[in-house]
């Protein structure tokens, strides 16, 4: 009976995840030419994906990832500690933490696109800036840059940071936080030895959300640099909009092992049935 209930599941991932996967790997090594493809068992796209210029790109996308990661975090944490612990009403702190989920109903394209009157040469960010005689004319590297770039992604996706973080801060007994402060312990105190380390699984899962997020987005890097910034999701994407499918799918393999071995280390530090 067991077997049987588990069939309907299995099928369904053995057709449209592990039958992909394996389609996607063998393609990775046929032979490519002159916009022709012939079946064979050769490794010269793997050999282009690791060539200096897709090495860049590589590069560049864990930039993008470590970036986003950071700034997520450093918002997220401290909106989940506020939510969690300075708002004392569950009534209110669930409509604030419902109110930061408003962005979620509008697409990913939408929200980036919100960000170009805000970043251009004439928005106004730079308005502000030029206001308060901070600079002296328009500055050009807030939009259609990597700054942009990582300024959209960290709207995006910090999101995923603040959910599995203040997942966790709403179990702490706050019986734990004032036993700490009758022992002399300072607010950065009972942040840093009792909240930090119950959240850690909380941040744990936040980060494996966004790097894997981060690693696979291309049109985010497509519509906010402006061409002027290049990603390994990108590169596959123009791959395939030129019929380069051999090395788009070795480019595909590459950036879904790092992904898995990324978050394999980290579910190496969390539970994640557990936390969730």
């Amino acid at each position: 009976m067991p077997f049987g209930l588990a069939a309907p599941y299995t099928l369904v991932l053995i057709v449209f995840l592990l039958l992909p996967v394996a389609l996607i790997v063998t393609i990775s090594f046929w032979h490519y030419s002159n916009f022709v493809m012939t079946p064979a068992f050769v490794l010269d796209n793997y050999r282009l994906v690791f060539s200096p210029v897709y090495l860049k790109t590589y590069l560049n996308t864990f930039r993008f990832a470590v970036l986003v990661w950071f700034f997520a975090l450093a918002i997220g944490f401290p909106v989940a500690y506020f939510l969690s612990f300075e708002i004392r009403t569950t009534r209110i702190r669930m409509t604030l933490f419902l109110l930061c989920t408003v962005p979620f109903l509008t697409s990913n394209i939408i929200r980036s696109i919100s960000w170009i009157p805000f970043l251009g040469r004439n928005g106004l960010l730079n308005g502000g800036l030029l206001f308060l005689g901070l600079i002296e004319e328009p500055l050009d590297i807030f939009l259609f840059s990597s700054v942009s770039v990582v300024i959209s992604m960290v709207h995006l996706y910090t999101l995923f940071m603040v959910v599995p973080i203040f997942n966790n801060m709403m179990r702490i007994d706050h019986s734990l936080l004032e036993a700490a402060r009758d022992n002399g312990a300072s607010d950065w105190g009972v942040i840093r030895h009792v909240i930090l380390p119950l959240t850690s699984p909380g941040i744990m899962i936040g980060t494996i959300f966004v790097l894997a997020l981060v690693l696979g987005d291309f049109a985010t890097v497509r519509l906010m640099s402006g061409g002027q910034a290049a990603s390994a999701g990108l590169a596959i994407r123009n791959m395939i909009s030129s019929t380069q499918y051999p090395p788009a799918a070795a480019n595909a393999v590459v950036l879904l092992a790092v992904t898995l071995l990324v978050v394999g280390g980290l579910l190496r530090f969390v539970d994640v049935q557990k936390e969730l």
